[in-house]
C-alpha cells in the first residue's frame, strides 16, 4: 500500500458540511470522501497516477471500466 501523509486543510464551513452529507450518503468518512474527490478530479484532468489505486476510495467508475 502507498505511504499515507497527513496535512491540514482549511475549508469553508458550508463546503465542509456539504462534503459531510455526501460522505454520509456514500458511507465514507469525510477524509475518505475528500480523497475520493481528489482522485476523481486528478483522473478527470489527466493528472492522476497511471498505476491502479489499491484502496477503497477509488472511484467506482474507474474500477468498472478497467474490468470490462
Amino acid at each position: 500500500m502507498a505511504e499515507r501523509k497527513s496535512f491540514l486543510i482549511r475549508v469553508d464551513r458550508d463546503v465542509l458540511d456539504a462534503i459531510q452529507r455526501w460522505a454520509n450518503d456514500d458511507l465514507r468518512s469525510v477524509n475518505g470522501q475528500i480523497e475520493f474527490l481528489l482522485r476523481r478530479a486528478l483522473r478527470d484532468a489527466g493528472r492522476g497516477s497511471q498505476r491502479e489505486p489499491s484502496d477503497r476510495n477509488t472511484p467506482v467508475d474507474v474500477v468498472d471500466h478497467e474490468s470490462s
